[in-house]
């Protein structure tokens, strides 16, 4: 269930200013161990400092190929990927990594399942909190 929570446009130099819009709330985040946790409790035959162990591993050569040029896809999850941010030259020759590479970026694109498509038609969606229309405070549903 992706609960949202409502919010009004102030940018008063929008043309959207005043319009009501939704964002997802995070109630909570799962660690590497809460999740290994979690896998375990599936009917899993390894226990969660197993699961907990490969995962870890397997942060560590994601990490490893990413930062080797390579995209590492994670069937219907999310292909990851180095992006780059940079800052312009006038030519070819002016360019220089040092100069116009401002960060490298880790990149998660989503993929089969995960794919937004496919979340926009799965998904459902239920109001976290209640906006009070006019005092911009909100009232929490039970």
């Amino acid at each position: 269930m992706i609960r949202y929570k409502l919010y009004q446009n102030r940018n008063s130099n929008s043309n959207t200013n005043g319009k009501w819009y939704a964002r997802a709330v995070c109630e909570e985040t799962y660690d590497t161990e809460k999740l290994a946790s979690h896998m375990s409790s599936h009917s899993s035959p390894f226990s969660a400092g197993v699961i907990h162990g490969v995962l870890k591993d397997m942060i560590a050569c994601i990490k490893e190929l990413v930062m080797d040029g390579k995209n590492v896809k994670l069937d219907d999850l999310a292909i990851f990927s180095a992006g780059l941010r940079t800052l312009p030259a006038n030519s070819p020759e002016e360019f220089t990594a040092s100069a116009n590479i401002d960060s490298v970026r880790l990149r998660a694109r989503s993929t089969g399942v995960f794919r937004s498509s496919v979340l926009t038609r799965e998904a459902k969606t239920k109001q976290f909190s209640q906006y009070t229309v006019g005092e911009g405070s909100e009232v929490e549903m039970p």
